[in-house]
């Protein structure tokens, strides 16, 4: 397995695999990889001839006074999932790569950004925007896989995909938990032992709406308190948001009647983690 920084070197790959009529998987990732993004890669293995996973910590989707400089980092692991996973290259690019000094082009998916995270983190999306853009455009891949815990960045890209005629599939992949139910993240490693067990919160509120639904509630204000009602429960918790929106505009829903994503972010020591589930309806 290959180890690129250069993306001429990346593209020079790319046409030789394109010569053999082989088809291409795309997994980006900003690195740290646990076995969430494992399964993202497994996945395209599965599905393409020839898979990428793209590790770089991105500056441009950090806001001021976020953990670009502290973000984790562990390349060695990461090599090692990759080869183990299935992949056949990694493109590990620097920041002075990827971005001209006097780069002045953006990239707005208005209004899928404005609320859930988006509304507390405002250029974040933005940044993801534009990297992922200029990752697809470097490896012109035939699918490229998102995990389905960063709902809010799955939808954004699926939509500027649509929005820009991207010839991509986008493939969304279910969340990977730990036995004791918390969300794969690399920012769990954050936590003290005892933030670590607080954070169970999250999935155990989420499944506290998850019984009402199947019990015939609509209302999305009922499953806001009762999701609000248990974080509420963890002293170590601090609620961000907590949203029930329709999956594709996500926007507020009063009452469910179709297809919706139940969203919650929040603070345990520290540290932001993000959590939902989606329904159809």
């Amino acid at each position: 397995m290959n180890i690129l920084n250069s993306i001429d070197e990346v593209r020079n790959q790319i046409k030789t695999w394109r010569k053999e009529g082989l088809s291409i998987g795309l997994v980006p990732t900003m690195g740290f990889l646990h076995e969430g993004h494992e399964s993202l890669i497994r996945r395209a293995a599965k599905e393409n001839d020839r898979v990428i996973v793209s590790i770089f910590v991105n500056p441009t989707q950090f806001g001021a006074n976020e953990d670009l400089e502290t973000y984790p980092r562990d390349m060695k692991n990461d090599e090692s999932l990759c080869f183990s996973a299935g992949a056949n290259l990694i493109f590990n690019p620097s920041p002075s790569s990827m971005y001209f000094d006097d780069a002045c082009t953006t990239i707005n998916v208005a209004g899928l950004t404005d609320g859930l995270c988006g509304a507390k983190r405002p250029v974040h999306f933005g940044g993801v925007c534009v990297v992922v853009s200029k990752l697809f455009n470097i490896v012109t891949p035939d699918k490229a896989y998102f995990g389905e815990k960063d709902a809010q960045q799955l939808a954004v890209i699926k939509r500027m995909v649509r929005d820009l005629n991207f010839d991509i599939e986008i493939v969304g992949c279910p969340i990977i938990r730990e036995t004791d139910g918390l969300a794969k993240s690399s920012r769990n490693t954050y936590l003290s032992e005892n933030g670590r067990k607080a954070a169970l919160i999250l999935n155990k509120s989420l499944n506290l709406s998850k019984e009402a639904l199947k019990n015939g509630e609509r209302k999305s204000s009922i499953f806001k308190d009762i999701i609000k009602e248990k974080i509420n429960s963890e002293v170590l918790a601090k609620i961000d948001y907590i949203e029930v929106v329709d999956s594709l505009t996500l926007k507020p829903v009063t009452n469910i009647k179709a297809s919706i994503l139940v969203a919650i972010a929040i603070y345990i020591e520290n540290t932001r983690l993000i959590d939902n589930f989606t329904y159809k309806a």
